[in-house]
């Protein structure tokens, strides 16, 4: 197909990113630009965490789709971080966490590194966020609030913001307490003498020379400052809205706890003569507890515990699935991930192009995916694993180049990755919860009826010709339902609730070795 009629089905395609992208090219339509600014917005006042990651990758994702639908738009990545924050609290997964408490209410870029690595708290998170990104690939430029703020070039649309102040107070004030609303005001004065962001009332403003006047709230003093050149910040909703004017962005995420501020800086932002960008509310990742991903929290999977068991390839995926639907994002996610991966690549070189493009490795490869063609999944290796107990590649090859003697050599490698994440995943996560439960009496019957049928397909190649011996042997017991019979299964043979499909795992385990361990089953050895 050529490419014209590869942008014709693109233009088509029900895919998020190609949604999104759309989005886009009618807004670049309407304002006469042929660039866009795409944007996320970072934290820095814990650790980067996966979610961040998350919407850097969908981001870029949109952005690729874009430039799919038309290669002439020049694109932009910007990694923009709220390092001029003010530090409200010490995050609790932080060493020499006291250094913290003594800097309190500073801007994070003036507070000292905790981690004794850095110039400041800020840049050490900043560092390792750029880090975390660049092992992906990503494209994109970092930007640092505290440079923009200091550098002045903020000061223009800082200027704006005052000259509508009362506007922005009028749309923000009928969003919070009345407590709140004695002092509230956009700017947040920056004191000279402790470095602290202050949450102070401010009594005037003076237009014409950039300043604010307001009360100091320890001392109540009245004090004057410059509103530009770092002297001041802005409170988020505004400093949002003024980011986006400022950097012209045309397309940012964010997570669906905050459609209430996408829509309060959107008003700012229409306030001071700009336009607010192409939005996409997502929903948040939750832990095992299903407590929101969390920052300052710690909780959740970090990009380096999804990368020991598993490829990057399989967490791009999990990012890409279902955006809108609130997930689990935990280690037990991990093997189900990369068997999908796995299988989209495998069906991408034979689907059509409609498809294909709604292929998520399609995505996750900016249009050009690796291709996998391996006759082993990371779920089936991970139960030999489980079944062998071994704690060496050799082992498992062995089972595997058993069965299979003419794997490729691109093959052989994918699958060698998905053996030492394997033997990394048992060793953390199924071994510690491994119980094998004794056959109950009628279960033995049926066990004994499994060997006798497996005695005779010593030889047997053909895994569906087992699982159909297995299947009408739960047919024919006293099992409610075919899963309660595979369930007791895994309990009794692999010491686990859940397994792989049996009739290809007997026939890469052996069906030798299957009888060993239906005979130490019954025999209670297992």
């Amino acid at each position: 197909m050529c490419i014209r009629d590869r942008i014709s089905v693109a233009q088509e395609s029900k895919s998020w990113p190609f949604e999104e992208a759309r989005k886009i090219l009618k807004r670049l339509e309407k304002s006469g630009s042929n660039s866009a600014v795409f944007e996320t917005g970072y934290g820095a006042s814990g650790l980067p965490h996966i979610g961040t990651f998350g919407e850097v990758a969908r981001t870029s994702m949109v952005r690729h789709a874009l430039k799919v639908l038309d290669k002439s738009i020049e694109t932009k990545l910007i990694c923009f971080s709220d390092d001029m924050d003010a530090l409200r609290k010490v995050p609790d997964n932080i060493p020499n966490s006291e250094i913290l408490s003594e800097n309190l209410e500073k801007p994070l870029s003036d507070i000292p590194d905790p981690y004794n690595k850095f110039s400041s708290f800020a840049d050490h998170n900043n560092n390792l966020l750029k880090e975390f990104l660049d092992q992906f690939g990503f494209e994109y430029e970092f930007a640092s609030a505290t440079d923009y703020y200091k550098n002045g070039n903020f000061d223009e649309t800082l200027s704006k913001i005052l000259e509508n102040y009362e506007a922005i107070i009028n749309i923000i004030l009928p969003t919070i307490g009345e407590e709140r609303k004695k002092t509230y005001s956009p700017f947040l004065p920056i004191c000279p003498d402790t470095g602290q962001v202050l949450l102070a009332k401010v009594l005037d403003y003076n237009t014409k020379e950039k300043s604010i006047l307001y009360e100091h709230p320890n001392t109540q003093e009245e004090k004057e400052t410059s509103i530009l050149g770092g002297k001041c910040k802005l409170q988020w909703k505004a400093d949002w809205a003024m980011r986006w004017v400022a950097l012209d962005v045309d397309y940012e995420m964010a997570g669906k706890d905050l459609i209430e501020s996408v829509t309060l800086s959107g008003k700012i932002c229409k306030a001071i003569g700009g336009f607010a960008p192409v939005g996409f509310n997502y929903e948040l990742f939750f832990d095992e507890k299903g407590e929101k991903i969390s920052k300052s929290k710690g909780n959740g999977i970090s990009i380096d515990d999804w990368l020991k068991f598993a490829s990057k390839e399989s967490l791009i995926l999990y990012m890409y699935q279902n955006p809108r639907r609130a997930k689990k994002l935990t280690f037990d996610v991990i093997p189900k991930a990369v068997d999908e991966y796995q299988s989209f690549s495998e069906k991408y070189p034979n689907q059509e192009v409609k498809d294909q493009l709604s292929n998520p490795v399609f995505h996750i490869h900016d249009g050009n995916p690796i291709i996998i063609e391996s006759p082993v999944t990371f779920s089936l290796i991970l139960n030999l694993v489980s079944a062998s107990q071994a704690s060496s590649k050799e082992v498992i090859w062995g089972f595997i180049k058993g069965y299979f003697d003419d794997i490729s050599e691109e093959a052989s490698q994918y699958i060698d990755q998905l053996v030492v994440f394997a033997l990394e995943y048992y060793k953390d996560f199924v071994l510690p919860t491994k119980k094998y439960r004794k056959p109950e009496k009628q279960e033995i019957e049926y066990l004994e009826t499994l060997k006798e049928n497996l005695l005779e397909m010593e030889n047997e190649t053909d895994p569906e010709k087992i699982q159909t011996i297995i299947y009408d042997i739960g047919m024919n017991s006293h099992f409610e339902s075919l899963k309660d019979w595979f369930s007791a299964l895994y309990e009794i043979l692999l010491g686990q609730t859940q397994g792989p499909r049996l009739g290809s795992f007997i026939i890469l385990y052996g069906v030798k070795e299957v009888i060993d361990l239906i005979d130490k089953a019954i025999e209670g050895k297992l």
